[in-house]
């Protein structure tokens, strides 16, 4: 089980402890909300249950997933498939940048992980950081953060891009204090 997968178990649990209900009852009462919209149903758990924006979302996927009506809707594969194809085939050898740079992200707190087609967006009220590979040899880390100290690593993007700057890393060495202490102030002024 990857880390991600183990911290995807977590949540799950905790959200379980929080709510003081199992995931059965979780599911049955998104089932019984007739409800269909992911939005909508996270801001009934939020509301109803009292979670937090991340395990609301979190609850969500998990709920779509199990509920066959929905299973397999497009936005709601389990996270561990999305990051299976994202990182299949030639990029495949990235898969542990990723990995290493989300065992980081995971300590800031609570945050959602929204898959998509090639990259994770990771968002709290708006998105701090997107992490995917650009190419076969590398993963970029887009960061939203209006101002950062210069550096040659940073590259600023140009007004309107969906990150003000991004980080271009090949090899899982390249993650250290500088580029989680970006990311983490992207998370600390999103939420």
């Amino acid at each position: 089980m990857s880390s991600i997968e183990k911290a995807y178990q977590t949540q799950l649990e905790n959200i379980q402890k929080k709510t003081g209900k199992s995931l059965e009852e979780l599911v049955s009462l998104v089932k019984k909300s007739g409800l269909a919209r992911h939005g909508e149903i996270r801001d009934m758990l939020k509301r109803d249950l009292g979670l937090g924006h991340g395990d609301a979302n979190t609850m969500v996927h998990f709920a779509l997933q199990t509920i066959p009506a929905f299973a397999g809707e497009e936005g709601d594969k389990p996270e561990a498939d999305v990051l299976d194809e994202i990182y299949s085939g030639a990029k495949a050898n990235l898969r542990p940048i990723h990995d290493k740079l989300m065992e980081s992200i995971n300590r800031f707190g609570e945050f959602e992980i929204a898959p998509k087609k090639s990259y994770v967006s990771l968002r709290r009220k708006k998105q701090f950081a997107m992490i995917g590979p650009a190419s076969n040899t590398r993963v970029e880390v887009g960061i939203n953060m209006k101002s950062l100290a210069s550096d040659d690593r940073l590259i600023e993007m140009p007004a309107g891009s969906m990150c003000n700057f991004k980080v271009k890393v090949s090899s899982v060495g390249e993650i250290d204090g500088d580029l989680i202490a970006w990311v983490k102030q992207a998370y600390d002024s999103s939420g």
